[in-house]
């Protein structure tokens, strides 16, 4: 088991563009929400209980072959910068780390699989992979659900499947989410026609961070709304049936953009690059705004001197919670941007992600 300082010193696997569509594709997250069947759930549950349902996740955990060996995190002994990482790195929600009472968060290597305990549900496992991988994250954290209920005993109706606290999560309690980066639907104006076209088909288009979050920069979550009366098989088909025609129809767009503008648009690129690589203050918007640009500079062949999986980290290292942990302090917002700003410069320079 490691620490979360050498946790933090790695980066996670999802941003290392390493899978399939993955110019296009950031990651690809399959989670599973269980509750145990003797516990009150999360939201009406005491502190004895929710310590309890911990402290029997955790034990089941340890004794498993995929988690045995995982990082523990007990939120209630947890720092705030802490928390907001685990936000940051897309391992919890924001209102699960705002309140550590009774919860935990086991992580594996490189931070493929997860589970988080007691937040809205007893248990949330999750497999996050680079790309679009749906079938193979949804595999990887079957397998698990599997070994874990060998010693635990889930809430489950033979007429609706696993019991949760949203009932939008009744059934499998699967949920397939695809983070991807629409850079130019968004430059030609088709996001909101495609995107809306989308959530008739029974999925929900949300910011980068998911539920009540914006989507700066052109990166949208995708994922699926309802989990029962379908199988998991037939959800993961069909989040990267859609994740894959949207891929084709960015893929088109960014062709029209460069053969319409390719001269602006590439000067666009640099100039991204330019302050990136020169500016001594920078907002966290901003940052993903021209991280944004220079990843589609990348893509399109503007840009060789930095890759993918380099931009890709920045968006997650230079966010508020990350800035504090490498400095040790609580920098200020001004502070903070210049810390940012330094950061990136830096990365840049060397050509290498943190």
């Amino acid at each position: 088991m490691g620490t979360f300082e050498q946790m933090l010193a790695m980066p996670p696997s999802w941003l290392d563009a390493s899978g399939p569509t993955s110019n296009v594709v950031l990651s690809t997250r399959v989670r599973l929400a269980r509750n145990l069947n003797d516990v009150a759930f999360p939201a009406r549950a005491d502190r004895t209980g929710l310590e309890r349902v911990r402290d029997r996740i955790l034990a089941a955990a340890s004794a498993g072959n995929y988690l045995g060996n995982a990082l523990v995190l007990i939120m209630d002994e947890s720092s705030k910068a802490q928390r907001q990482i685990l936000v940051e790195r897309h391992l919890t929600g924001q209102e699960f780390a705002e309140d550590g009472f009774g919860r935990a968060v086991i992580i594996g290597d490189r931070e493929i699989v997860s589970a988080v305990i007691n937040e809205e549900d007893h248990l949330r496992l999750a497999s996050l992979r680079s790309g679009l991988q749906p079938m193979d994250a949804w595999r990887l954290v079957d397998r698990i659900d599997t070994e874990l209920e060998q010693n635990l005993h889930y809430a489950y109706s033979s007429d609706w499947g696993y019991l949760t606290s949203c009932p939008t999560n009744v059934g499998t309690g699967m949920r397939v989410s695809v983070l991807i980066h629409l850079v130019g639907l968004v430059r030609s104006d088709r996001t909101a026609q495609i995107l809306g076209s989308i959530s008739k088909l029974g999925l929900s288009v949300r910011g980068f961070y998911g539920e009540k979050s914006a989507a700066l920069g052109g990166f949208f979550q995708v994922s699926n709304q309802m989990t029962l009366g379908q199988s998991e098989d037939d959800i993961a088909y069909t989040v990267e049936r859609v994740a894959g025609q949207l891929v084709t129809l960015e893929l088109e767009a960014r062709s029209e953009l460069g053969e319409k503008g390719g001269q602006e648009i590439e000067d666009e690129v640099h100039r991204a690059y330019g302050i990136l690589s020169s500016a001594r203050i920078i907002s966290s918007e901003e940052m993903m705004a021209l991280c944004s640009s220079l990843r589609f500079g990348i893509t399109e062949g503007f840009i060789d001197s930095v890759d993918l999986a380099t931009v890709n980290r920045l968006l997650v290292s230079t966010q508020p919670g990350h800035l504090k942990c490498f400095d040790g302090r609580d920098p200020g917002p001004e502070q903070r941007d210049r810390m940012r700003a330094d950061l990136i410069r830096k990365e840049l320079a060397s050509g290498n992600g943190v």
